[in-house]
């Protein structure tokens, strides 16, 4: 893990002229990560990628990494990531991370991998709200869409999406925390399976051109969309076509993968599903 975070408050910045930026309504004007959202959700982050930090997370979790270091096998370390979250977030001993006996509980059980289930699930549900929700907070892009499009935060649409996420991080356990190093691990995962890679082809299916906003058209059936805070890729060609008749191509930068499902063992709908944070992205669009 690199050591040398800097903190990044620079107040908003525009991409290169040449490139359709991010809207203002799609972006925070800070975040908390080392580059700042009208740099990150450019165009120009998805062709020259650099890593994505959230403020101090590696410093925080120095130890696990460190751990990690020592470890060979991509088994060991998701075990040893697994056990790391269980006894630093106490989560499988309620009280004590803070709850008291008789205290309604429900909620503190909603961790970080019940929430990236539901995601899987339907992410315009709770646990969905709850992810874009991290997205906007840490790297401050605000969600396109949940349940229906989201045009502006004066709408009455982002209204409804932060109620549902407010009540999703209601009486949990340091959820957003716990998703700041699940991401984390997931970074430091992937560099150490796939070094020196800063892309990989995903693919999305979707059933309209238009499900996505577009800046621009470009030749070759190329378009350049701005993709929701959070999407769901998958790195097989044949299993996009389950999902619309139209396919996304997508170069997407690793930095820009929150969570893939062989990560860890046990997750859900397949082996070959990603969670990639949005922004601008040049796409390639054909019918199946």
């Amino acid at each position: 893990m690199r050591q040398d975070i800097s903190p990044c408050k620079v107040a908003d910045t525009t991409p290169t002229p040449r490139h359709p930026p991010l809207p203002p309504e799609a972006r925070l004007p800070f975040n908390r990560c080392n580059l700042p959202p009208a740099i990150l959700g450019s165009l120009t982050y998805q062709r020259h990628p650099a890593p994505l930090e959230i403020d101090g997370v590696a410093e925080t979790h120095a130890d696990l990494f460190r751990r990690l270091e020592r470890l060979e096998t991509v088994q060991e370390r998701a075990q040893q990531f697994l056990d790391y979250m269980d006894v630093h977030f106490a989560l499988h001993d309620l009280e004590r991370a803070g709850f008291e006996k008789g205290m309604k509980k429900s909620r503190a059980k909603a961790d970080y991998l019940r929430t990236v289930r539901g995601w899987s699930f339907d992410s315009d549900g709770r646990e969905g709200a709850v992810l874009k929700g991290w997205v906007e907070s840490r790297f401050g892009l605000i969600p396109r869409y949940h349940k229906t499009p989201i045009p502006s935060p004066d709408d009455n649409a982002y209204r409804r999406y932060m109620e549902e996420r407010t009540r999703g991080l209601y009486n949990t356990n340091a959820l957003e925390a716990q998703l700041d190093l699940l991401y984390t691990f997931g970074q430091y995962e992937l560099g150490r399976r796939l070094p020196g890679t800063t892309h990989l082809t995903l693919y999305r299916g979707v059933n309209r051109v238009d499900q996505h906003e577009v800046l621009a058209k470009e030749k070759g059936g190329y378009r350049v969309v701005v993709l929701n805070s959070l999407n769901s890729f998958t790195d097989t060609r044949e299993r996009a076509d389950e999902f619309g008749d139209y396919i996304l191509t997508a170069q997407v930068p690793l930095a820009k993968i929150f969570f893939f499902n062989k990560l860890l063992p046990g997750m859900l709908k397949g082996e070959d599903e990603y969670t990639v944070i949005g922004g601008v992205f040049e796409v390639e669009i054909r019918t199946i």
